[in-house]
């Protein structure tokens, strides 16, 4: 099985169970290595449906300050591109075997090499790669290699994408779309936007991909608004915090949205 068609089946297994998938975020080396193992193999005993591995960069534009520290200090410990593959790598053999979708920016990619990125990252367990700051117009490098090693091309869209980028992006994506719920960058917000239902349904016309909802969502109510509408519910900001002041604080609030996105059952 390729990784477009696992995360295709974690989406299809959610919709089944008539729930949204819960795709929790972590930034790979943070707080510690041993810390991020330990935090992605609880979450995934606890029921992710698929994970958003963060690649540290030194300039993550897409982030905001709660990402951008965890980066910064899991760079200055020395994580590198290849330690994050060795780290997915140790998960699978652990047997985690949820999707794993690496969220990174493209100067890491390029400087790595981007064939050889592509096949080291599917050969550690890799399924899909979210790369914010490379649009499709710009993918001609990276959406071959990734059709070769049957990995995901996963694009995001926002509020105030047009009708025109929306139609461009969904003819690019496999295995899901990323809908940022708000302009800006991420965190957690004390509210979701009150159009968010309407961008959903205006990206649906144009594709039958699943729809996972990202950026500002950091508690149970939250994530189960976002599960009523959406495919997938994405947290980042929020767990991040919490793993940075410890494991446990990690699992819990994992714990919690879980809850919130199985409350939103259809």
């Amino acid at each position: 099985m390729t990784g477009v068609e696992r995360i295709r089946a974690a989406f299809a297994q959610a919709g089944q169970e008539r729930r949204a998938a819960f795709m929790p975020y972590h930034a790979m080396g943070y707080p510690t290595r041993a810390e991020t193992l330990e935090i992605i193999a609880g979450l995934a005993a606890d029921g992710a449906d698929l994970f958003e591995i963060g690649i540290p960069h030194s300039d993550p534009l897409a982030d905001g300050p709660t990402v951008q520290g965890a980066t910064y200090t899991a760079i200055t410990q020395g994580t590198t591109v290849a330690d994050c593959l060795t780290m997915v790598r140790e998960l699978r053999d652990a047997g985690v075997t949820a999707p794993f979708c690496a969220m990174g920016y493209y100067n890491p990619i390029f400087r790595y090499g981007v064939e050889r990125f592509v096949a080291d990252a599917a050969a550690a367990g890799i399924d899909g790669l979210i790369v914010p700051d490379l649009p499709p117009e710009e993918a001609g490098e990276l959406e071959p290699a990734c059709r070769q090693a049957g990995l995901a091309t996963i694009y995001l869209l926002a509020p105030t994408s047009t009708e025109a980028r929306i139609r461009q992006v969904v003819q690019h994506a496999t295995g899901f779309i990323y809908l940022v719920s708000i302009t800006g960058t991420t965190g957690v917000r004390t509210e979701l936007p009150p159009d968010l239902a309407d961008f959903v349904q205006r990206v649906r016309r144009h594709t039958d991909l699943p729809l996972a909802v990202g950026f500002g969502i950091g508690a149970r109510a939250q994530a189960a608004a976002v599960a009523g509408i959406a495919d997938g519910v994405v947290v980042g900001s929020a767990l991040v915090k919490a793993g940075g002041e410890s494991v446990d604080a990690a699992l819990l609030l994992g714990r919690e949205l879980i809850k919130g996105v199985q409350e939103a059952r259809g």
